[in-house]
């Protein structure tokens, strides 16, 4: 037999592959393929998946991303998570075993990021340190602490009024253009003062807009302890619904390590009308406007996650600001009372306040903070006691001076304090006002020195009372510690109050 025999040539086939033949597995490997049915409107209906669970992550066959929304005896509903252009009735679909998870860890920080984590800034991919579902247990009851460390947000009105504490629910809510995401913006650039780690959460905001948000973090805060995680109006109708479970997932790492997290929600009225949208599309049973009957239940699972966590568990604290929007200041429609009856207080913005251009527009009577009042600074709480009750009064006898003059002493120095504190309240953006600063506006506005001031000279005077004070007090200048927990001091405080009076006559000197 010849070497070109066919059984040599055989022999020597065998012999070359025999390495590969013996390293190869054999065995039955058993899998679950799925078939799109139908398409339409970001929503597919996949048959042949019997075993997908609820917000299972599925992968199509073009290797882009879903998840199951709601589960039929015979098929499933799965929202698209990117780009449905190449997926048609009869693509393939793979369950993945895994339910919707977002990379979480320090690297995250200064990025912008969508709701899978993938970055939008710049193509440099993010290593991340695990990651971790989008939806998670809230902590239980046994597991919480009170609400007792004060979060500074730097706007006068809301930390004397309104406090906010670490752990806190607080909504702003209001019509639209009122300033809401300014307020909530600023509370994050204020916290480059702090050890807070802010996370905003964008959901169906116009992509210029969004741009606007970072480019004034990065000007005027520190982007190096902010993550940006955007779903843009855009963007599919999937990653805006996944976009508030997925930011609470990422601020949750810093608070499970002990370190205390800020989370701004941007807006949940835009998430209504996502999930709204979703429901309608799925033919879940429409409820009150169309809503379908667990949107209560949606948002309360996503803010109860927000808590301060008690000693045994670190001590770390997840304060949420979502963010509403009205119509005609409508406080009574379905989603704004859902969101006040599950949040621990409301600042509301009025138009016409901010149409009058007294920013930030905040209604002093609407607005309440259930829990931060425990939260509030010694030393601030003490000078601002009755700063709500003569502002509420001032108000009122405001509207009945539209009716004629009050010839009454005692009225007109009232009007006169009223007009000052509300000069006082008027704060423009990025213009934070520190704890010392507020404690020394509120003790010399309680001793009526700002009545005989002129309007206009009292925001000069507060543009100038922060290096004021650093020149004039020097090391008298008490630590943020000793203002939070003790009470103000006399001495500390006929100080202050000499000072911003001096102050104020040096500016009414060098403007007359």
């Amino acid at each position: 037999m010849t070497s070109n025999s066919p059984d040599a040539t055989a022999d020597a086939w065998l012999t070359r592959n025999r390495t590969a033949l013996e390293r190869t597995p054999f065995g039955v490997e058993v899998g679950e393929i799925g078939r799109v049915t139908r398409i339409a409107d970001g929503i597919a209906r996949v048959s042949g998946l019997p075993g997908v669970k609820l917000n299972e992550l599925l992968r199509f066959s073009d290797t882009s991303l879903g998840f199951a929304l709601t589960l039929d005896a015979e098929s499933i509903n799965a929202v698209l998570l990117d780009d449905s252009g190449s997926i048609a009735a009869g693509s393939e679909v793979h369950a993945t075993g895994e339910i919707l998870r977002v990379p979480v860890g320090e690297a995250l920080l200064g990025r912008v990021i969508d709701p899978l984590g993938r970055p939008l800034d710049r193509d440099e991919p993010i290593p991340a340190e695990t990651t971790l579902p989008i939806e998670r247990a809230a902590p239980a009851i046994i597991e919480r602490d009170l609400v007792s460390e004060p979060l500074d947000t730097g706007t006068l009105v809301i930390d004397a009024l309104f406090p906010i504490g670490r752990g806190q629910r607080e909504l702003i809510i209001g019509d639209r253009s009122t300033g809401k995401t300014s307020l909530a913006i600023d509370t994050i650039i204020n916290q480059k003062h702090s050890d807070v780690i802010c996370v905003y959460i964008a959901v169906g905001q116009r992509a210029g807009e969004v741009q606007q948000v970072i480019e004034s973090v990065r000007r005027h805060g520190d982007p190096s302890r902010c993550i940006f995680v955007v779903a843009t109006a855009s963007a599919s109708a999937g990653l805006q619904w996944a976009a508030p479970f997925a930011g609470i997932s990422v601020a949750e790492y810093f608070r499970d390590r002990g370190q205390h997290a800020l989370v701004v929600i941007d807006d949940l009225s835009q998430h209504a009308a996502t999930h709204r949208e979703l429901a309608l599309l799925t033919h879940e049973p429409p409820g009150r406007e169309a809503y379908p009957g667990d949107i209560f239940y949606l948002h309360a699972r996503l803010l109860e996650r927000a808590a301060k966590l008690s000693p045994e568990r670190g001590g770390g604290s997840l304060t949420a600001l979502p963010i509403a929007q009205t119509d005609a200041g409508n406080l009574s429609a379905y989603i704004p009372t859902n969101l006040i009856s599950i949040t621990d207080g409301q600042i509301v913005l009025d138009a016409h306040l901010a149409a009058a251009n007294q920013r930030p527009s905040v209604d002093v009577g609407l607005s309440v903070s259930r829990v931060g009042g425990k939260a509030q600074p010694r030393a601030l709480r003490d000078v601002s006691g009755k700063l709500r009750l003569e502002y509420s009064q001032f108000q009122e006898l405001e509207m009945f001076t539209r009716f004629g003059g009050l010839s009454d002493v005692r009225v007109k120095q009232q009007i006169l304090h009223g007009r000052a504190i509300r000069a006082l309240l008027t704060q423009p953006r990025f213009d934070a006002l520190r704890r010392i600063d507020q404690i020394a506006l509120l003790a010399t506005l309680d001793e009526g020195v700002f009545d005989a001031l002129p309007l206009p000279l009292i925001a000069q005077l507060k543009a100038r009372l922060s290096a004021w004070l650093d020149a004039r007090l020097g090391d008298a200048k008490p630590d943020v510690a000793s203002l939070a927990s003790k009470p103000l001091d006399d001495a500390l405080r006929r100080r202050l109050v000499v000072e911003v009076q001096a102050l104020a006559n040096d500016i009414a000197d060098s403007s007359s």
